[in-house]
């Protein structure tokens, strides 16, 4: 008589990103807030807003050779209900993220998604713009793209949560599409930007040990992310020299 066969039983597992504080993303909260802060004392004091007329997205500035502006209108904001919908996507989403990419990725990929939004902008929209929501559209993406990339650690939360984030994103371009005054250029730029590096350097994580003793290990880590960074800012200001 044959034995009877053995019963293998799946068990699950929590296992949990880094607790490490988000620290980046205070910062660029209250960098961002500090920026807002000096253009609303600016308007009072001088009629005018000094660090907008600096650093907001100018084409015709970026032409004359104020190439900072790809960078800066991160950092400034035209409402407080402007800055205060920026801050708060920035507050939800990058937390998790930094916990996930690391501070360091988490910053490159924060400034990858600003750059790729406003050299979009800078091709396609003749008109100004400021705001982090370039930045912001690229963390949306890069969680997107992240969650689908470990969507076997996720198991069957993935699919919600992807479901989620599509909404979120069609539901924020039809709103730019249908509204005057919101840079949709910008925010698919950021969108491609932070995706395509979440994709090529985004933290790719495999289950290492045996229970209890588990652990996510990152696949991608060392400098990778450095030179997907250093050649996705390459491609994207190559991109930029066809608007001069």
């Amino acid at each position: 008589m044959d034995p009877p066969p053995l019963r293998t039983e799946v068990v699950r597992v929590p296992v949990r990103l880094p607790n490490s504080a988000p620290v980046v993303t205070y910062i660029l909260l209250g960098l961002t807030i500090l920026v807002y802060a000096a253009q609303m004392i600016s308007d009072a004091v001088l009629g005018g807003d000094l660090p907008a007329a600096i650093g907001l997205k100018s084409n015709a500035r970026i032409i004359a050779g104020e190439y900072w502006r790809l960078l800066t209108p991160m950092l400034l904001h035209g409402s407080i209900t402007h800055i205060l919908f920026n801050m708060y996507a920035l507050f939800s989403f990058g937390r998790g993220l930094e916990r996930m990419f690391g501070h360091t990725r988490f910053l490159l990929l924060y400034l990858i998604g600003a750059l790729a939004g406003n050299v979009a902008s800078f091709l396609l929209s003749p008109n100004n713009s400021l705001g982090a929501s370039t930045a912001v559209f690229g963390l949306v993406a890069a969680e997107g793209v992240s969650i689908y990339l470990n969507r076997k650690i996720y198991g069957g939360q993935a699919r919600n949560i992807l479901a989620n984030i599509g909404f979120v994103i069609l539901v924020n371009l039809m709103l730019g599409f249908s509204s005057t005054g919101i840079d949709n250029w910008g925010h698919l730029g950021g969108l491609v930007g932070g995706g395509v590096f979440a994709l090529l350097a985004g933290p790719l994580l495999v289950v290492e040990g045996y229970y209890p003793d588990v652990r996510l290990v990152d696949q991608r880590s060392g400098l990778l992310p450095y030179l997907v960074a250093l050649v996705e800012a390459a491609a994207i200001l190559l991109l930029a020299s066809f608007g001069f």
